[in-house]
């Protein structure tokens, strides 16, 4: 073979897969042999991970019989096998996990929101149907007039095992009682002071082990029997108790044995014909009644419309005031003859790099009407939190101080992207700076940052910290019926109805009112972004 004939440097050893001197075409082979199985180990590791968690979960999702929750989870797993487990379908390696990530964290909270929106899900039915009747049927009371035993506490294994009871009644019979029944106690051990040691395999349990066991003791322990079930009272003593509540599964009712009265199933709560409810209840689907609460409860009703104009208004406002106060300081800080704008422009972003959460605390000390420091540099006793009015504008003034600088610094940007050839032929053809301003370079921000504006709007919509850090939606509102405040927006009166309204919580109801809130942002989203096309054609 002649030089330079392929082939002619590998039998020289000179290079190729097995050429030692290392040459570089052999460096770039070995590295990226070495990439690629350093990409491989790490996507066999995700690929582990995922299916390690898949495996894990589904046990769970089995027992409680969530059958299209186990569908999705070993459905997706299998795809994002066989996506990444191929050398092709590339693209599938980026839409799938999307895909996935998308369902999980947009998707699924909105559905089950919305699932919650129709249901009385909240404090005192957050059980199922067949949990309620366990608890029901499981309620007794004591018999009147019926025999108390004396009574030896007993346990298998030395003590640490199943309990038991050496029962003695007034007449002076002896029982044992386990969770089988009575029976025949058989021998009796006796110490040399006559004190039970030992019945059938049972210890007696010394003082210190059953203080450990007492409320194992008393909360699981007790012997059916045909009267009843016999339950200890204290530490020597037992007595009968018979069932209160008896169910009726061809009528799906529920009785009192005592006093008769049957409860029948409304809404997720056993009710009697005088509307007494038994407690707890199951979530149940009640159909549209948290939606037409809004508009029907005179309670809520009233509340419900003022905080949602304010809401608006609130939302608007605010992004006005600080894409105003934000563009004119960009515009301040654009110009070519301004000295310094380094120096300003870091200034300015301080409130931006605050924690909101800590600034908006901060803010509700400094407007406290009596030991507030702006009072005190005023040198005034101004309510600026208490009065309906007051507190309305220092929502808005600590809002303004809070976002002006996302807007500085998102028209500062678009500002410095609009040519300056637009300007200067604006000028040319006499135009007036305002003339410049009004007719090139505001639809040219606009272009830029409506989609910007319609998510300020939006977060502000739903602006919970500002509200509820800054006065909790106070002042209150004289006369509402609800927890309802003056500043309040819908999202801080949800959390208030929700959560503090005194009857525990009820997240149906919530749920209702963030779907509603759901549907207007993403309308207004909507028409938003239409009109934003408008202006790209404009542009």
């Amino acid at each position: 073979m002649k030089q330079g004939e392929p082939g002619r440097v590998e039998e020289t050893g000179l290079s190729g897969p097995s050429d030692p001197a290392g040459s570089p075409v052999s460096r770039e082979e070995r590295s990226s042999r070495l990439s690629l199985s350093g990409g491989t180990i790490l996507k066999l590791l995700f690929l582990a991970a995922v299916n390690a968690i898949a495996l894990a979960s589904i046990p769970t999702i089995w027992t409680a019989r969530w059958w299209a929750g186990l569908i999705v989870v070993v459905g997706a797993t299998l795809l994002l096998d066989i996506a990444y487990l191929t050398r092709r379908a590339i693209p599938l390696k980026y839409l799938i996990p999307g895909t996935i990530f998308a369902l999980i964290f947009q998707v699924v909270p909105v559905v089950y929101s919305g699932y919650i929106a129709f249901t009385n899900y909240g404090t005192g039915n957050v059980l199922t149907k067949e949990q309620v009747l366990d608890s029901i049927s499981t309620r007794v009371s004591n018999v009147p007039g019926a025999t108390r035993y004396q009574a030896n506490v007993l346990a298998a294994d030395g003590g640490t095992g199943e309990f038991a009871l050496l029962l003695t009644d007034d007449a002076g019979n002896q029982f044992l009682g386990t969770p089988e029944g009575l029976q025949d106690p058989g021998d009796i051990v006796l110490d040399d002071a006559g004190k039970v040691t030992e019945v059938d395999g049972y210890s007696a349990l010394a003082l210190r082990d059953l203080a450990d066991r007492q409320d194992e003791l008393q909360s699981e322990f007790e012997i059916p029997t045909e009267q009843g079930v016999i339950r200890v009272v204290t530490a020597t003593s037992a007595a009968l108790y018979e069932a209160v509540f008896q169910y009726d599964e061809a009528s799906d009712t529920v009785t009192n044995i005592e006093t008769g009265i049957t409860y029948t199933p409304v809404e997720g709560n056993f009710v009697s014909s005088t509307g007494e409810k038994l407690t707890p209840g199951w979530v149940a689907n009640i159909g549209w009644k948290n939606f037409s609460r809004i508009f029907t409860s005179q309670a809520i009703r009233g509340p419900f419309v003022r905080v949602f104009l304010w809401n608006y208004a609130f939302a608007l406002l605010s992004v006005l005031f600080t894409f105003v106060v934000g563009l004119g300081l960009a515009m301040t800080l654009n110009h070519p003859t301004m000295r310094g704008k380094k120096i300003y422009r870091s200034f300015l972003i301080f409130p931006y790099a605050l924690p909101a959460f800590l600034t908006a605390l901060v803010w509700a000390g400094m407007l406290n009407q009596e030991y507030g420091v702006v009072n005190d540099v005023l040198s005034t006793n101004i309510p600026w939190l208490r009065d309906p009015w007051m507190a309305k504008l220092s929502v808005l003034l600590v809002n303004l101080w809070l976002g002006f600088p996302y807007m500085f610094l998102i028209t500062t940007g678009a500002l410095q992207a609009i040519p300056e050839d637009l300007k200067e032929a604006a000028f040319v053809d006499g135009a007036t700076p305002r003339q410049a301003f009004r007719r090139i370079t505001f639809p040219l921000l606009l272009v830029s940052v409506a989609p910007l504006l319609i998510a300020s709007f939006a977060f502000n919509f739903n602006n919970f910290n500002i509200i509820y850090l800054l006065n909790g939606g106070g002042p209150p509102i004289a006369g509402a019926q609800t927890p309802a405040g003056h500043t309040d927006i819908l999202i801080s009166y949800t959390y208030r109805l929700a959560f503090e309204a005194g009857s525990g919580s009820d997240f149906g109801f919530a749920s209702a009112i963030a779907i509603m809130i759901f549907i207007m942002v993403a309308t207004i989203s909507a028409l938003s972004f239409r009109r934003t096309r408008a202006l790209e054609d404009l542009a």
